[in-house]
């Protein structure tokens, strides 16, 4: 076959065509038939393989991360359980409502076991928090740095939690001296106890809310 039968070619009849040019032109149709074919078929494929790639890293990192919380299981109980430990022995330091009282008492007995003279020992209004109620205490007393020193660090000692807020320490306009000698200062400080909310009270609120 020459240059001049494959330049006379008449694509509207391909029955005329030389049979080697109509053995050619099929292979060459078959191939981009086969190649198309093969390229829509695998594109959707393709499409799915990156995406399951994709989902399988996705799975992997929270695979190790959870490794990891399993890994530290036993370490997170325990700190947990020590958590709930020291909450229970706080809890166990703030008295219940019949024992305010009694803490009060305790409070006005360490003044005056340091010497001190209260001019105002005023319990204020409780404000209730969550887990437990707050009691404010206003108090002024007559002493000196030292008796001050003993009664706040005798309230600090006691078994409940009491504490010391707004601590003013200033001398008298009229100056009087005290046994000692030296001249008698005032103390004004709020001190805060607290107790925790009894389930009476739990019960009490559940109603009122409704």
């Amino acid at each position: 076959m020459n240059l001049d039968a494959i330049n006379n070619i008449d694509f509207e009849d391909v029955g005329s065509w030389p049979t080697p040019i109509k053995i050619s032109s099929g292979v060459l149709l078959f191939i981009l038939i086969v190649v198309a074919g093969w390229w829509f078929h695998n594109k959707d494929q393709q499409e799915q393989l990156e995406m399951l790639q994709a989902k399988e890293q996705e799975l992997k990192t929270s695979f190790e991360f959870k490794q990891k919380k399993a890994a530290n299981l036993e370490a997170l109980q325990a700190q947990l359980e020590d958590i709930k430990q020291s909450f229970g022995d706080l809890l166990k330091r703030l008295p219940d409502k019949t024992e305010v009282a009694g803490l009060l008492v305790d409070i006005s007995q360490q003044g005056l076991g340091a010497g001190l003279e209260f001019e105002l020992f005023k319990p204020g209004k409780e404000t209730q928090s969550e887990f437990y109620v707050e009691l404010p205490i206003q108090i002024r007393v007559t002493g000196n740095y030292h008796s001050f020193g003993q009664f706040i660090s005798g309230v600090a000692d006691l078994p409940r939690i009491v504490t010391q807020h707004n601590i003013k320490i200033y001398r008298e306009r009229k100056v009087d001296k005290d046994k000692s000698g030296e001249p008698k200062l005032i103390m004004e400080s709020v001190a805060k106890t607290y107790r925790y909310i009894d389930d009476s009270e739990g019960e009490v609120e559940e109603v009122a809310a409704q």
